[in-house]
């Protein structure tokens, strides 16, 4: 009688997250509200109310996580605020 042993591997499998990170937006003495909620909807595709809501937390808190996502999104969109004037970063 011959006794085969099947040996089974234990693999840790590993899936690739991504990270997320979040663009910081900071209060400044420089731009209007205006300013600010338009570049918000035309860089993070806020709706006008997001934007506003962003826009007050900014001024009143000093500032606000304006857009969450992978690097890879949020990299050219932090390019755009920082294109119009605004003071943000990636975190």
């Amino acid at each position: 009688m011959s006794t085969k042993e099947k040996v089974l591997e234990k693999k840790e499998v590993k899936t690739k997250e991504s990270k997320l990170h979040e663009i910081i937006l900071y209060n400044d003495d420089y731009n209007t509200f205006d300013h600010v909620i338009e570049t918000l909807i035309v860089a993070c595709d806020h709706v006008p109310e997001q934007a506003e809501q962003c826009a007050l937390l900014v001024h009143y808190k000093g500032k606000c996580s304006v857009k969450t996502g992978t690097y890879k999104d949020l990299e050219p969109r932090c390019g755009k605020l920082l294109e119009e004037g605004l003071t943000a970063e990636i975190v």
